[in-house]
């Protein structure tokens, strides 16, 4: 289960909002857990969703009509 702060990071990393506020702690396990990929680039590091970080977010955020 993800605490209340990993699951904000989740979704800031989902919504490609400013990253550099986040807490490296909870971005460490959003990696450790496979719902967030740290890629290196040329120009630095990139965080992006995995498929599996956007199911999650995806269902988190469904709404019923």
């Amino acid at each position: 289960m993800l605490s209340p702060h990993e699951f904000a990071a989740l979704l800031l990393v989902g919504g490609e909002q400013d990253l550099d506020e986040l807490d490296r702690d909870d971005l460490a396990s959003l990696v450790e857990r496979q719902l967030v990929a740290l890629d290196k680039l040329v120009a630095g590091q990139h965080l992006r969703l995995t498929e599996r970080g956007a199911c999650v977010v995806k269902a988190a955020t469904r709404r019923s009509n």
